[in-house]
């Protein structure tokens, strides 16, 4: 068969490489993206669209049994789970079914099957039919990652699950251990907790929600605690004794092992990049812990070859991917006013309850990075808009270049922040100061208030705390 020819090849039809392959057929480039399983990737089948479902029936479910705070009557609350499940699944299908139907409208040629480069400029796909040629002098790596397993401590789908099979769960656990509190660690956690699943979290760091400010973190524990989670700090799982009625997990705190009788264990313990396969090695590309190494403007250092998103290192966002896909896209059909993505920039937003959203440095980082700094800080106990919503626990922190009043972070604990913290996102974007946002007007009565309020707090200026 003789090789179909493009001007770029995408490998990954994922929230990076959909995106990448319909901005290259916007700049005229004639496009194909291969994909070896799903359109749309992990993220819209199994990744951030299923579980922000299924978090927000747990999000109602908790919101029911408050009915009485909000003068309302609820009798004989319960779920079904293959409901839930349901409806999460139909949700990403429509959206799988979308990225179709985009992908078609701006005449992107779609292969499925599992691709490989063995020479620059070249794929090689093999398909249901057979094996296909394409060939293109621009390609792009898109091919996501998977969740991390620990020797020992691998999924078998029955009693210990990755994050796949707890978004199909065969049945609900009475009793759950979370292996890691990252952001799919403790959003699952917070599903399984709020369906009534007594739950304890192990992490091997000295506090959960790692990556975000201290001071959030600490926050985030005491809340998740007061809901009834276990929380393990500076612990891990050693051992996993699995039985046909649950899972003996062996953990190492404090000098001593606990053994902890549960019916199921969530394994999130973080991701590896998808690299195996695709012929990298060969083509001398540079792989470091299972992520392909990339400038700044995602090439690879291979003529023509570009890696976007999760294969190519964290952060692991969505929205990153997409970002680079757009950037790398405009890079191959030659357009000059291109600026990379500024990591520090990108926002990470964790839907657990209380909804937890950052952008840009802690407070620790900044100190760490020689910054004199000034910190504000504002409780959602003193908006007005909060207390109506039922919402009283959270805060939103903020920090800035005390010299130039640059705002180096923003870092937010409760109710909609992962909808608040873009207000920050596009702050920093624009290098906006202190004088900026404190001249800025926000509605009120809003939750948005409240970052108005922090940045004041920074100068000593809050009016309403």
């Amino acid at each position: 068969m003789a090789a179909q020819g493009f001007d770029v090849i995408v490998i990954g039809a994922g929230p990076g490489g959909y995106v990448c392959a319909i901005r290259a057929a916007q700049l005229g480039l004639k496009t194909c993206v291969v994909e070896r399983e799903h359109l749309g990737g992990i993220c819209l089948n199994w990744g951030c669209i299923p579980t922000k479902a299924m978090l927000r029936t747990s999000e109602i479910f908790h919101l029911m049994h408050r009915a009485k705070e909000f003068g309302l009557k609820a009798d004989g609350i319960g779920y079904d789970l293959d409901a839930v499940v349901k409806r999460s699944r139909g949700i990403a299908k429509q959206l799988n079914q979308g990225v179709g139907h985009l992908l078609k409208k701006n005449k992107v040629t779609v292969v499925m099957g599992a691709a490989s480069v063995p020479e620059p400029g070249k794929v090689t796909v093999v398909t249901d039919k057979g094996e296909e040629t394409l060939t293109a002098p621009s390609i792009v790596l898109a091919t996501g990652a998977r969740a991390r397993e620990l020797p020992g401590l691998e999924a078998d789908g029955d009693r210990v699950w990755t994050y796949k099979h707890a978004l199909t769960p065969p049945m609900m656990p009475k009793t759950l251990l979370v292996i890691g509190s990252g952001a799919i660690g403790i959003e699952f956690a917070s599903f399984y907790s709020a369906l009534g699943a007594e739950t304890t979290v192990v992490e091997v760091m000295d506090r959960i929600l790692p990556v975000e400010d201290a001071e959030i973190s600490a926050f985030a524990r005491k809340s998740f605690e007061k809901q009834g989670l276990k929380i393990m700090p500076k612990a891990s799982v050693r051992k996993l004794d699995r039985a046909r009625d649950g899972v003996t997990a062996h953990v190492e705190t404090g000098g001593e092992t606990k053994a902890i009788k549960v019916d199921v264990v969530i394994s999130a313990v973080g991701i590896v990049g998808n690299t195996e396969g695709l012929g990298l090695e060969k083509l001398g590309v540079k792989v470091e812990k299972t992520h392909v190494v990339t400038d700044d403007h995602c090439r690879t250092g291979v003529k023509g070859l570009y890696a976007i998103g999760d294969v190519a290192g964290a952060p692991w966002l969505a929205h990153k991917a997409s970002h680079e896909g757009v950037m790398v896209a405009e890079i191959i059909a030659g357009r000059n006013d291109v600026h990379p993505v500024k990591v520090e920039s990108i926002a990470g937003c964790t839907y657990c309850q209380p909804q937890v959203a950052s952008v840009g440095y802690s407070e620790a980082k900044a100190k760490e990075l020689g910054y004199e700094v000034k910190v504000g800080r504002f409780p959602f106990i003193g908006n007005g808009k909060a207390l109506a919503l039922g919402e009283p626990e959270g805060m939103v922190k903020t920090v800035f270049d005390a010299k130039t009043g640059e705002l180096l972070g923003a870092h937010m604990i409760g109710a909609e922040v992962t909808e608040l913290i873009q207000g920050y996102v596009v702050g920093r974007q624009l290098e906006t100061t202190e004088a900026d946002l404190m001249a800025t007007v926000f509605p009120h009565p809003t939750l948005s208030e409240m970052m108005h309020e922090s940045v004041l707090d920074a100068w000593g200026r809050a009016i309403h705390y």
